[in-house]
């Protein structure tokens, strides 16, 4: 049963969010098939690219552009009105599954204040086809979407996230590929596991999985690793074998009970909580009051 905010409205359309092939047509559902055939209308990304893809299954339902910039101008009151005098309308974006680094939440947002039932067909999705197949941990991952364009914003996104336990996922343009391994390696370390995942189900599909500094000379070495649409997964951070070691988190809690008692006890408190040792915090702490 698929809930929605507030009350339900019996007497409206469904507004499904159908995901499309992210390359091989044969990745298609047939129930994606059924329901695209089958609604009044398609709410689409971008309709040139779209009607394409219908073309190609024989579907005739009429497309209407459901991009970032009329969403948020009067688009998604369009489909609401018709969903709410009882038409089915499905969510499609370029490729793969809607809303994922695509415009369309303002859409789906809407349609659940107003009771309308929001319905996920899935099928094709990127960032999950590439984490399958990318021989790192998957029970725990973050998706970073895409990362700022400038060197500047993009180092400073990824020192946030160098000590991040969890597999790490981005999406990359081609253009920048080479330079967003370079600041990874710079940031990450050379020795970081990661992958990248090119063209994913297209002819010159890519998966190769390298230590970062490889993964970059990889790229760098072969200008059609820098063409295509581009998934990069790196390994989360792993804490130093040596039990000496105060990671950024134990600092954080040895700074914290400082604040509120005198540096033994602090010391001796915060090896309870974090597991290392009472004398390498109490030092660590030394260290940072003769730094100040």
């Amino acid at each position: 049963m698929t809930d929605a905010p507030g009350a339900s409205n019996s007497a409206a359309g469904t507004l499904y969010v159908v995901a499309t092939p992210i390359g091989n047509l044969d990745d298609m559902s047939a129930r994606a098939l059924k329901v695209l055939s089958d609604v009044a209308l398609i709410a689409a990304e971008d309709t040139r690219h779209s009607i394409r893809l219908m073309q190609h299954f024989g579907i005739n339902t009429p497309l209407a552009a459901c991009h970032e910039h009329n969403e948020r101008e009067e688009g998604s009151s369009r489909f609401i009105a018709r969903l709410l005098a009882g038409d089915n309308v499905a969510l499609i974006s370029d490729a793969g599954t809607p809303l994922i680094s695509d415009p369309g939440y303002h859409l789906v947002r809407q349609a659940r204040a107003a009771g309308i039932a929001v319905v996920p067909v899935p099928g094709a999705c990127a960032l999950i086809a590439a984490l399958s197949a990318a021989g790192l941990p998957s029970d725990r991952f973050i998706f970073e979407g895409f990362l700022p364009a400038k060197s500047v914003g993009r180092r400073s996104r990824l020192s946030l996230l160098k000590e991040e336990p969890r597999t790490l996922i981005f999406y990359e343009a081609p253009h920048r590929i080479l330079e967003c391994l370079q600041d990874m390696e710079s940031i990450f370390g050379a020795e970081r596991p990661a992958l990248l995942a090119r063209e994913l189900t297209k002819t010159f599909e890519t998966l190769k999985g390298l230590p970062l500094a490889e993964l970059r000379a990889f790229v760098e070495a072969d200008s059609n690793q820098q063409r295509g649409e581009c998934v990069v997964l790196v390994a989360g951070w792993t804490a130093p074998a040596d039990e000496d070691a105060v990671g950024s988190e134990a600092m954080r809690v040895l700074d914290l009970l400082l604040a509120e008692m005198p540096l033994k006890r602090a010391a001796a408190l915060a090896a309870e909580i974090t597991g290392v040792r009472k004398n390498v915090l109490y030092q660590a702490a030394l260290d940072k009051q003769k730094d100040h």
